[in-house]
């Protein structure tokens, strides 16, 4: 780390702008980043309840300021449910709340990445700082609020949790188990472009919650492939919750709003999403399936599970991944982002039409790639993705 950096880097190396809250302001290719605002506390914060708007009334300071049981006691988590109509309500409001500060923190990071001129990860210092201070920081908040017994979290960097001497988890088919990416898309963060942090919670080997803060995507819909949007606004939180929908909300706060994906049932009128680095994805394959679908715009190149809200919210109509041989899904790459599309009505599933299995550990066991779209066109696309792999492994067989 050269001596620019470490000046802008506070106590434990995290960002004095981190510390204070502020919002990154850098600008991106394919998606602006949020403006410039003035420097305020992490906290407190507003609570958000589920499956209902919070009160325009309520605020912050009245929050902090409310008489509160211990928590993570499992009274106060029955009374939360209770009152919402959500098993999950706490769960999810702690949720939020944790990827929230972390997103601050990840603002702070990448604004000095993007003023440095650090373009590539040579210089792993501020991902280091960033991947890390994230994961503490939702790790906490998670134990904080919500955690009444053993805690469970199976996460990228799991590294970092012996400095915090908790939580370190293998998943699996039984408990609970919370799921993290502190930053999914590390080159589009490192680029100044899109990235996310993506929590979410398996009961029983079932993903039952997920959360996906991702501080560069417009709040609004994305109206055109090149990326801009009919809006200002910058910094989407979507969060969904088992039986209970899919929402979309600001970073800052903002009344959140119920998403479903698109109802497009034609293919010639659909756009699909895919990963921004080829390196990810197989664009050639891709490439084949949407021309055997027909589909006549370009692809939308994201990072990040970015994709997966996007999707969500009807921002394109189906979403492609398929790794080079030899890849394995890891299950913080998608947990999140697929219960947010499946609550909004879209469907996710493996190459062969299978759902994913969030229950076999840190990896998915699925068929070659990964699907999603509305149920309408969910048919034709398995057809056109078998055809199109059938076709490629042919190819190959003949070289």
């Amino acid at each position: 780390m050269d001596m620019a950096m470490a000046a802008r880097l506070g106590p434990l190396g995290l960002p004095h702008a981190a510390l204070l809250g502020s919002s990154a302001a850098a600008s991106t290719r394919a998606l602006p980043l949020a403006p410039s605002r003035a420097p305020r506390l992490p906290y407190p914060l507003p609570h958000f309840p589920t499956c209902r708007r919070p009160s325009s009334s309520s605020s912050a300071a009245a929050y902090a300021a409310r008489p509160r049981p211990r928590r993570g006691s499992p009274r106060l988590l029955a009374v939360r449910a209770m009152a919402s109509g959500n098993p999950y309500a706490a769960e999810l409001a702690a949720a939020k709340k944790a990827v929230t500060l972390a997103a601050r923190l990840c603002q702070a990071v990448q604004q000095d990445i993007v003023h440095s001129g650090i373009q590539s990860k040579a210089d792993k210092s501020p991902v280091t700082v960033a991947d890390y201070g994230s994961q503490i920081l939702v790790s906490l908040v998670l134990k904080m609020e919500v955690s009444s017994g053993p805690f469970s979290l199976v996460a990228e960097e799991e590294g970092i949790l012996s400095a915090i001497d908790d939580g370190k988890s293998k998943g699996g088919p039984t408990g609970r188990h919370w799921v993290l990416d502190p930053i999914d898309g590390t080159k589009g963060f490192v680029r100044g472009d899109q990235y996310a942090i993506a929590l979410a919670l398996l009961d029983e080997g079932k993903v039952v919650l997920g959360v996906l803060a991702c501080p560069n995507l417009p709040l609004s819909s994305i109206s055109n492939p090149n990326g801009s949007s009919s809006g200002g606004q910058v910094g989407a939180l979507f969060s969904a919750t088992i039986g209970c929908g899919a929402e979309v909300e600001s970073l800052d706060g903002s009344p959140p709003q119920k998403i479903s994906v698109c109802s497009i049932d034609n293919p010639v009128n659909a756009s699909f999403f895919e990963s921004y680095e080829s390196a990810h994805s197989m664009h050639d394959l891709t490439g084949s399936i949407a021309e055997k679908l027909g589909v006549l715009a370009p692809p939308v190149r994201i990072d990040s599970q970015a994709k997966y809200g996007a999707l969500a919210r009807g921002d394109g109509a189906i979403y492609l991944r398929f790794p080079h041989k030899g890849y394995k899904e890891k299950i913080w790459d998608h947990a999140a982002g697929s219960i947010v599309v499946t609550e909004a009505g879209g469907i996710v599933t493996d190459a062969a039409g299978n759902d994913l299995d969030f229950s076999k550990g840190r990896f998915l066991d699925l068929d070659t790639g990964i699907i999603a779209t509305n149920k309408q066109l969910m048919p034709s696309l398995l057809k056109a993705v078998q055809d199109a792999i059938k076709e490629k492994n042919q190819a190959a067989s003949l070289l």
